[in-house]
């Protein structure tokens, strides 16, 4: 089983080439995400679709797709052929993350035809289209060009890199399928380096490890496999001492041999968020890094995109609250010299 995602610019040509492209790769299905997007607009309240202006922006859409992939090809296997705009990666990396937990790997492929032919793509749709984010009809031409700068910013950030190009501007859909299943078949287009971390099916118990400059920053990392940033760290297995794994998930993530067993700051449980579940999780004093260690910071690409040592300050806004709340009652529990017990967040 695996999935081919055929990424590009609103008018790129997506779904014409993915309506081809079943057509020449044996026992392939087509999974258009955008009947997900049509469906929510139906059972959500209008209110909660007006906060938005794109469905992508919706965690339970993201969930779906996931999910909808996941349950097509466990129904009918084979290569799921998947034609869906994705321009934030960290939506790229929560959908192809889940999917990768789900052992089902992701050969990821984006069109590129020129930006003068985008634009006359948009000028020639006539036909009103339903925006993903709800709200009415827009003119299909107004959705297209709104969206261009968009793509061109995503493309230069992080989609050329990640993504197999195809530039089918003076291409048929039919040649432009041709070579999706060229790069498919002979392998041009390679599996996502992705991590792939099991979905867990009860609570867990998680040990971080907080690392710190020689300006007291503290250290975060940025996975590739989930939205936003984390500590160095990763869920305990089984029979493992916590503290011991904190130091494990720490050599794996930064290539750091931590030389002692480091100290317990907060110990907080995280309530379940279904279809998250929650658990324990804890968080550990590495020390402090002199400018040698730092600079032997070493990221491993399948699993972290980058890291970077912030102040308190600037991890709020990198951070999801509750876990931003876990790193600031960590920093007093550093400075007091006694650990702490938190729910949520809270200490108790």
């Amino acid at each position: 089983m695996i999935v081919v995602w055929i990424n590009g610019a609103f008018g790129a040509g997506k779904t014409t080439t993915a309506r081809e492209l079943i057509e020449l790769i044996p026992n392939s299905t087509l999974f258009d995400p955008g009947v997900i997007g049509g469906a929510l607009t139906d059972l959500l309240p209008p209110k909660h679709l007006a906060e938005v202006g794109d469905l992508q922006e919706l965690p339970i859409w993201r969930r779906l797709v996931i999910d909808t992939a996941a349950a097509l090809l466990a129904e009918v296997g084979g290569t799921l052929v998947v034609p869906m705009t994705l321009l934030r990666q960290e939506h790229r990396d929560e959908i192809f993350g889940g999917l990768a937990a789900r052992r089902i790997p992701v050969r990821h492929l984006a069109l590129t035809p020129a930006e003068t032919i985008l634009r006359a793509r948009a000028a020639a749709r006539e036909t009103p289209l339903d925006p993903p984010g709800g709200g009415g009809e827009t003119p299909a031409r107004q959705w297209d060009r709104d969206r261009i700068e968009p793509y061109r910013a995503a493309l230069a950030a992080w989609l050329a890199a990640d993504a197999h190009l195809i530039d089918n501007g003076a291409l048929t859909p039919h040649e432009t399928a041709a070579r999706i299943a060229e790069a498919v078949s002979s392998g041009t287009a390679p599996v996502c380096d992705i991590v792939q971390t099991p979905e867990p099916t009860a609570e867990t118990l998680a040990a971080g490890v907080l690392l710190f400059d020689e300006q007291d920053r503290v250290l975060l990392v940025d996975p590739t496999y989930k939205a936003g940033w984390e500590f160095p760290g990763g869920v305990v297995e089984r029979g493992e001492a916590p503290a011991r794994a904190g130091m494990r998930e720490v050599a794996e993530e930064t290539g750091l041999q931590l030389a002692e067993v480091p100290r317990l700051l907060v110990v907080d449980w995280e309530r379940p968020a279904p279809p998250a579940y929650g658990g324990l999780r804890l968080l550990f004093d590495g020390g402090r890094l002199d400018a040698a260690e730092t600079e032997q910071l070493l990221l491993p690409g399948p699993e972290l995109r980058g890291c970077r040592f912030v102040t308190e300050q600037e991890a709020a806004d990198l951070l999801p609250p509750v876990r931003y709340e876990r790193l600031r009652w960590a920093l007093h529990a550093r400075e007091r010299g006694a650990a702490l017990y938190l729910e949520a967040g809270v200490p108790v």
